[in-house]
């Protein structure tokens, strides 16, 4: 497993302007709650899953079963 950023370079100069404007929110998020502080809950869980592969929601970060 591992876990990278997005090879887009434009994706992740966008979504880390848009963090540091939330303080470290998920900026494609309306409501800004702990669960959504980067990295969020619900990529964290992904992680955690075995069977998961791919993006967080907001494309920052991108999760691989391969190493």
């Amino acid at each position: 497993m591992a876990v990278r950023l997005n090879e887009n370079e434009d994706v992740v100069k966008t979504i880390k302007a848009g963090l540091e404007r939330k303080g470290g929110y998920c900026p494609c998020r309306l409501e800004v709650k702990e669960e959504y502080k980067c990295i969020c809950k619900e990529f964290r869980d992904q992680i955690a899953d075995p069977d998961f592969e791919g993006y967080c929601h907001c494309m920052l970060y991108y999760k691989s079963k391969e190493k």
